[in-house]
């Protein structure tokens, strides 16, 4: 029996973003391993692992920061827990599982070696100053001599493909590009929108991201100012928490949106399906993506959709079909496409469908997973 080994920063996204795909994996007759760090704080994430046969391992990892004693000892632990396993594949996502478990999967002789970048955050960004850009040096260095091991690393859209390989990451490593994660469309079932369910147009928004600046929160917060003035009957819901990321906003500043009345705020939730069920219209102002998860459930489900003309976030919209488009960091863009759809009640049904439509052409989880597969075919 073939071993595959998903390295991930979380176990926690292990199970909402990449279980459908170990499973399609377990079905072809591989044994499944799971490394990602701080394993005991996820037990029900642990439970429903192993209770599928799935062999979960913990490691070390520091997920903030630049460190070399803590770079160090993760590499260094990764490569003790793959020597151990000795998989015959392993795929690595997020951006230090992407570059400590690629070197230490080399240091441990395992042979084919896949990287899954499913997004460019905090790193990738264009300007850098002081202290990060000392730090940014430092990732460049180990990125790129990381990234040289890998034996393809995956895209979710074409922007950031073209972007890594402008960098110069990508001399000699093979590419591929995939439609996001998927979503698993039995899980994410089409349900009425709430004007359709009670006859009610008072338009519902919703934005569930983590609650960071390149997520666009800061523009979400401004346009419901805006909305609000003409509008005192929109109702605007937030779904996300604060974690710890140079970009995430201060808890402080959080419950005064709460407290002024802007947001119904639900927390971190486990399964969004209930505040997707309560919203007519999902909003998502990022800066950059591979390709939303959240929006991609929201679209399942039928909702209307208004997201930026980032890379990822672009590909999920066409625009005045299923949603609109805004620019980034623009908050009076975003109000113009909150105005537009409050005053055409009439169409958001059609829309909604269409957002099914595209989501189920392109983006069945089923559909995306058959995609990665394809691009680490070899040995299986």
């Amino acid at each position: 029996m073939k071993k595959f080994c998903i390295i991930s920063n979380d176990l926690y996204t292990v199970r909402n973003l990449r279980a459908d795909l170990l499973l399609a994996l377990a079905e072809q007759g591989n044994e499944i391993h799971i490394l990602a760090p701080n394993v005991a704080e996820c037990p029900n994430e642990q439970g429903y692992f192993q209770g599928l046969g799935f062999h979960v391992h913990g490691y070390f990892l520091k997920k903030t920061g630049t460190n070399p004693v803590h770079d160090s000892k993760a590499i260094f632990s990764l490569y003790q827990q793959l020597k151990q396993i000795q998989p015959n594949k392993i795929l690595s996502y997020t951006i230090k599982p992407a570059m400590y478990g690629t070197l230490a999967a080399y240091m441990a002789g395992i042979g084919e070696r896949y990287v899954l970048l499913s997004g460019l955050g905090f790193a990738f960004q264009e300007t850098h100053t002081g202290y990060f850009k000392y730090i940014k040096k430092i990732f460049d260095t180990i990125f790129s001599f990381a990234i040289s091991k890998a034996t393809r690393v995956i895209f979710q859209n074409p922007d950031d493909l073209k972007l890594i390989a402008q960098l110069g990451y990508l001399k000699g490593v093979a590419t591929g590009v995939v439609s996001g994660s998927g979503v698993n469309m039995q899980h994410f079932q089409r349900c009425p929108l709430v004007q359709d369910q009670n006859k009610n147009n008072r338009p519902i928004f919703v934005m569930i991201a983590r609650l960071l600046r390149d997520k666009g929160i800061y523009e979400y917060i401004d346009a419901i100012r805006q909305v609000k003035k003409n509008h005192p009957e929109a109702e605007f819901h937030l779904v996300g928490w604060i974690d710890q990321n140079p970009e995430a906003i201060p808890q402080a500043l959080l419950d005064d949106w709460i407290n002024e009345g802007l947001v119904k705020y639900w927390g971190k939730l486990d399964d969004v399906r209930p505040a997707l069920a309560q919203s007519n219209i999902m909003v998502l102002p990022s800066y950059r993506e591979g390709t939303p998860r959240s929006v991609l459930e929201a679209m399942a489900m039928g909702r209307v959709v208004i997201t930026t003309n980032a890379p990822g976030c672009k590909e999920t919209i066409v625009d005045g079909v299923n949603g609109y488009q805004v620019y980034v960091a623009s908050a009076d863009e975003l109000a113009n496409a909150m105005f537009k759809l409050i005053a055409q009640p009439q169409d958001m049904t059609r829309m909604g469908q269409a957002s099914f439509d595209i989501v189920k052409a392109r983006y069945d989880v089923h559909l995306v997973n058959q995609q990665m597969i394809t691009f680490m075919q070899g040995t299986f």
